[in-house]
């Protein structure tokens, strides 16, 4: 087990966060640990869990990585239900990389008992 912190900005390592989510050991409990693993997936280029945790509604084919894009930290805004107690969510959040920065309020829903991203707007 390597002490490398979680990319998703917790104070863990990446196996006791988001890892453990990625590798199927264990889901995220709310759309902010979803969104915090997506973020992690994408920054380790995880096509498979990314594809694992997107709504079937709206899910691409693949996804395509920029082999430049170096993300460098994710910021959560603000959450909108998306605990264990409720079946949707939103995460509004600021990923940053290397020359700028995402921002966009994600959607999140429940399909068969696990969260799933949705959508999201972009925000300006």
């Amino acid at each position: 087990m390597t002490s490398r912190s979680c990319p998703c900005g917790l104070p863990r390592t990446y196996e006791e966060c988001c890892g453990r989510f990625h590798s199927g050991a264990a889901a995220a409990p709310t759309a902010e640990a979803l969104m915090r693993s997506r973020y992690a997936a994408f920054v380790r280029q995880d096509e498979k869990y990314l594809l694992r945790t997107w709504h079937p509604r709206t899910r691409p084919a693949s996804v395509d990585f920029d082999p430049g894009m170096r993300w460098t930290g994710l910021e959560i805004l603000e959450t909108g239900d998306g605990s264990a107690f409720h079946s949707a969510g939103t995460v509004t959040f600021r990923a940053s990389y290397r020359g700028g920065s995402l921002h966009e309020r994600s959607r999140f829903e429940r399909v068969d008992g696990a969260w799933v991203y949705v959508d999201g707007d972009f925000i300006q």
